[in-house]
């Protein structure tokens, strides 16, 4: 239908229906996603509060039991899939995310529960933990942080046996900070330390192994054929 002026009104009419199903199409598959990343961050959150609870039970457990008991599943053997979940979470919905910060404190407080834990049995049974402990920064203060991670990744897929444990420097959380105090962590990041010892700026592979020679031993063992 057009008008004197020649202006076909219906034409206009279905083009503003089908924008319009268009907008309201986009919102809802949008609020979909959204409440599915939503449900997603709270599944990871409840698994990490299970895991805190767990190491903490199996902390009593093994407080009574043989060292013979404690192999090396024994501590909690998700942090590396929990991590990867957290990762990629952070990646998609940025670092200062509230909800975020929130997992990220969370999973914190399960890593400072399993390197006691390990330290405990390690003193108990007289074992070598075999342990590293990262600390980075967000901040673009760190500009050799996000390779150390990446680092201390492959390091952990080439040894199952190791546990990395990684903080975050700024982490607005009383017992991360009480943790960089006691070990007297500088802010001169990426730090790691192994054994006590503290190491500032980036560190490969081949340096990590020297820190830690017990994982060159593990590589030789892996590799030697049997007869």
């Amino acid at each position: 239908m057009q008008n004197s002026n020649g202006i076909n009104w219906k034409k206009y009419f279905f083009s503003f229906v089908i924008t319009a199903v268009i907008f309201f199409t986009a919102i809802l598959i949008s609020n979909y996603f959204s409440q599915k990343k939503t449900e997603d961050i709270r599944n990871i959150q409840d698994k990490i509060a299970i895991d805190i609870l767990s190491s903490e039970t199996q902390f009593a457990l093994l407080e009574e039991s043989s060292c013979n008991d404690v192999g090396a599943g024994t501590l909690s053997t998700e942090l590396s899939e929990l991590e990867n979940k957290l990762t990629y979470t952070e990646n998609q919905r940025g670092f200062d995310d509230p909800e975020v910060q929130i997992l990220k404190k969370y999973y914190f407080l399960l890593e400072i529960k399993d390197y006691l834990l390990m330290n405990k049995i390690s003193e108990k049974c007289k074992k070598t933990p075999l342990s590293v402990v990262y600390f980075y920064s967000n901040d673009k203060r760190c500009t050799e942080c996000e390779k150390e991670g990446f680092v201390l990744t492959r390091l952990r897929e080439l040894y199952p046996e190791l546990r990395v444990y990684s903080f975050d420097y700024d982490a607005d959380l009383s017992a991360v900070k009480t943790f960089i105090r006691i070990n007297n962590i500088e802010d001169r990041l990426p730090a790691i330390i192994i054994k006590s010892k503290t190491y500032y700026g980036f560190r490969d592979i081949e340096d990590l192994e020297k820190a830690v020679p017990e994982l060159t031993k593990l590589k030789i063992a892996t590799s030697t054929p049997l007869n």
